[in-house]
């Protein structure tokens, strides 16, 4: 996605910030099914390090990673649903959830996409890339993106171009390179800050004035919704 929205992405993350603990729980929870050892589960291992940069409580993450792995009694199950669809002005957007009420979740999802338009499945995955995504940051300004990428096992690498993000770089692995390549980058001076399999836009579009605002706040408005964990966007700066 482009810098203008992944900007606004996150103004949208910090002023919902008393849901973010939710959503790290329930992805603790479904990554712990997998074994609640992060020493051998990778994706319990990415989300335990990202819910402790966020400041979760010790006794919280805990809790979440017995229950998902079913020591404790009255286990969550949740289920993953992922959407496909436009925003207004035909932005192409994937909407990842979590859930342990599949019909509530579906039926709430369908309204608040009549705002735009909700599609079957496929019809906007081809126009993105299925990768793995890791924020990396450095504290030498001076450092080479790209040569840490290649040493690391990436397949690219572009700067976060944000205010206040001096040093920050997105670099984009093949899926079944991404826990590698989170180990490697510390090797080569960076700090992984994120890292998640997502989708990566092939030709983000780009918007402005009331056409962006438009799309913005159909966009803001899926983000508030308690059972979306994640939601990639077509849309440039």
């Amino acid at each position: 996605m482009g810098a203008q929205w992944k900007v606004k992405h996150r103004e949208i993350a910090a002023n919902l910030k008393g849901r973010v603990f939710g959503k790290m729980t329930k992805e603790i929870m479904v990554a712990a099914r997998n074994g609640a050892d992060p020493d051998t589960n990778s994706r319990l291992r990415l989300a335990i390090e990202q819910a402790k940069k966020a400041s979760m409580p010790k006794e919280t993450l805990e809790r979440a990673v017995k229950k998902g792995a079913g020591l404790l009694d009255g286990a969550v199950h949740y289920e993953k649903l992922t959407y496909e669809g436009f925003a207004p002005h035909n932005v192409g957007l994937i909407v990842e959830c979590l859930t342990d009420n599949v019909n509530r979740t579906v039926s709430e999802i369908r309204v608040l996409f009549r705002g735009g338009q909700l599609g079957a499945e496929g019809s906007v995955a081809w126009d993105f890339d299925h990768v793995g995504l890791i924020e990396a940051r450095t504290e030498n300004l001076e450092a080479d993106a790209e040569e840490a990428a290649i040493e690391a096992g990436a397949q690219d690498v572009e700067a976060v171009d944000e205010e206040g993000e001096e040093g920050l770089s997105l670099f984009i692995t093949d899926i079944t390179d991404l826990d590698a390549v989170c180990r490697a980058l510390p090797d080569h001076g960076y700090t992984v800050e994120t890292a998640k399999i997502g989708y990566r836009p092939k030709n983000p579009l780009s918007l402005s004035g009331t056409e962006l605002e438009e799309a913005e706040a159909f966009l803001a408005a899926i983000l508030e919704h308690d059972d979306v964990q994640e939601v990639y966007v077509a849309l440039e700066g």
